[in-house]
């Protein structure tokens, strides 16, 4: 009687051990999702640049009308641009859905565009800065003894994207997608279907926005679109940023209106932007103390964490599919004619390889396989190391979840615990 009685108080506990710890792991995950929005944070920056300002739209103090306006349009701007990168964290928060509808019913208020400059807070006051605090590199190497380490990212084709993380994938995004948002870089890339094309896209605009950053920089923004990669920034100056005689922000170009190169020392990053075919490209080559600068809420980045899952597309063609190419655009099985075109331009069959033939197969112009080609030599000047240069893609079947080792270490540690309860009740 006793050892049932030992027994059945030892399964009451486990029992209970079970459900304490599962109640456990969901409050926490639940935590996580809650403080994850900062929805406060925009709140606060609203009003700071308000303020800032001079207080509502319509202009204050001494300044017209028309440009107390143009400030607070652009204050709103920013604010909607917060609340837009919060959507995934903030969602179901009446607080947030508050904050959007606010932002709504006050642009219409004041006649604001919706496309714009956007305003940031007036920085603290800082001390002077000195040495090599707008080098990034030098200031790295004389502080650590050492160059930094170097992430890269490309962005190129239907779109394809290869990022910080050296994964792979093809993207069916449309519309506007941030590709890096971090505590010094912007940019947005914006993607449409492509004549001719099934299902075919391709990036038509790409936007990238240098905050204020201490005493080396102001907001600068540049923008390239399809046929239009100018070789410098929206306000018509090629540097920014000057000090000691030296700039923390510099564009140039080997082919004007189809290639810009832009470095901004002051973050150690180069970003190359590019037209290849009828398609736009980016390549971008950041520190990655730089790269990893960013919050919990800034969580949807193609240069970190890829496509969405819903919007990911299999570059593998399907073995089981036929084609030739002249109808390549409605499957996905490469021709004898796409193999041969592509490997002749791409001998290595690496990502870029896929690339090629997915590009080529999806609209049907043999231009398309340039975007690969050309985001191969961003990344073979980019990359240090050569052998990081070609990645293979892999199958779904190669590919596994990151959780799945520690759900199968809970799994056989909850069947050993049952088994010596269950032993001790023989």
């Amino acid at each position: 009687m006793g050892t049932l009685a030992l027994c059945s108080h030892y399964s009451q506990l486990s029992w209970k051990c079970s459900v304490i710890v599962a109640l456990l792991l969901f409050h926490l995950c639940c935590l996580q999702v809650w403080a994850s929005c900062r929805i406060l944070r925009c709140n606060s920056d609203f009003v700071a640049v308000t303020l800032d300002r001079g207080g509502s739209g319509g202009g204050g103090g001494g300044g017209s009308r028309e440009g107390g306006n143009a400030g607070y349009c652009s204050a709103l701007r920013s604010y909607a641009m917060c609340t837009r990168r919060m959507a995934r964290a903030c969602r179901g928060d009446l607080a947030y859905h508050s904050a959007v509808q606010g932002i709504e019913d006050l642009l219409i208020q004041h006649s604001c565009p919706r496309t714009g400059p956007t305003a940031q807070p007036r920085p603290l006051p800082q001390a002077p800065i000195s040495g090599y605090a707008c080098i990034y590199e030098k200031g790295y190497l004389q502080r650590e003894g050492r160059t930094p380490d170097y992430l890269h990212c490309g962005v190129f084709g239907d779109p394809h994207v290869r990022t910080f993380r050296d994964e792979f994938q093809t993207c069916a995004v449309q519309g506007a997608w941030p590709l890096i948002d971090n505590e010094y870089l912007y940019v947005q890339a914006t993607s449409a279907p492509m004549r001719g094309g099934a299902y075919a896209t391709a990036l038509t605009k790409i936007t990238i926005i240098f905050k204020n950053w201490r005493q080396c920089i102001e907001q600068q923004i540049y923008q390239a679109e399809l046929d239009n990669v100018p070789a410098a920034f929206v306000d018509g100056s090629v540097t920014s940023g000057e000090r000691q005689g030296q700039h923390s922000l510099s564009v140039h170009s080997d082919l004007p209106g189809r290639q810009a190169e832009i470095r901004a020392a002051h973050i150690g990053t180069t970003l190359v932007v590019r037209q290849s075919g009828r398609s736009l490209g980016l390549s971008v080559r950041s520190p990655r103390a730089i790269a990893e600068a960013f919050t919990p809420e800034q969580d949807l980045q193609l240069c970190v964490y890829g496509c969405p899952p819903s919007q990911r597309l299999e570059t593998l063609p399907s073995p089981s599919s036929s084609s030739s190419l002249s109808s390549s655009s409605s499957s996905s099985q490469p021709s004898a004619a796409a193999h041969a075109h592509c490997a002749a331009l791409l001998p290595a069959r690496d990502i870029y390889y896929q690339a090629c033939l997915f590009d080529l197969l999806a609209t049907g112009d043999l231009n398309s396989s340039t975007a690969a080609v050309a985001a191969l030599e961003d990344a073979r000047g980019m990359i240090s190391d050569p052998n990081k240069v070609h990645l293979l893609l892999v199958g779904k079947a190669d590919r596994s979840s990151p959780c799945l080792p520690l759900i199968l270490a809970v799994a056989v540690l909850s069947e050993r615990l049952v088994a010596l309860w269950t032993g001790q009740c023989l």
